[in-house]
């Protein structure tokens, strides 16, 4: 017996998701690219990449996936020209670029997917372990630097 006989009566709305599927537990699509200004695309990638994966869109996931390398190659490249070259201009304009495309290209359309089927109203995970894993990486990045600019003999 589905129906509930005491609740309330559900009103109609015409903006309402056309599916009626369930939602998985979600972590937000546009608050995690709000992240990626922060903690760079590679934050923004993974968690995609992850609510791909648990939307069933394996696809969409590799896509993700593929962004998320790209995401890391560049912080590699970008970090690298800091390190030997740092009188090249324009290495923080390629990263803020980089990300502007990533958000347009591919975070922007899990956000209307998202809102498209499940309107704002779906399970949300929590942003406590991305976060602190994210700290833990910059850390980690912070102290790899330290040791290249040690071993390099570096300022």
């Amino acid at each position: 017996m589905d129906d509930n006989r005491y609740a309330p009566p559900k009103a109609i709305v015409d903006d309402a998701p056309a599916t009626t599927e369930a939602a998985p537990p979600l972590w937000n699509p546009n608050a995690a690219a709000s992240w990626c200004l922060l903690f760079t695309p590679i934050f923004g990638a993974w968690l995609h990449m992850k609510n791909w994966t648990a939307l069933g869109q394996a696809a969409k996931a590799d896509s993700a996936r593929n962004w998320l390398h790209a995401s890391i190659g560049l912080l590699v490249v970008s970090t690298l020209i800091a390190l030997l070259a740092p009188q090249v201009p324009g290495v923080r304009l390629l990263n803020f670029a980089f990300l502007i495309a990533w958000y347009y290209a591919s975070a922007k359309d899990q956000a209307r997917y998202v809102l498209g089927h499940f309107g704002k109203d779906y399970p949300r995970r929590g942003w406590g372990l991305p976060i602190l894993i994210a700290i833990g990486a910059i850390v980690g990045y912070v102290v790899v630097l330290g040791v290249l600019f040690v071993a390099l003999g570096l300022r």
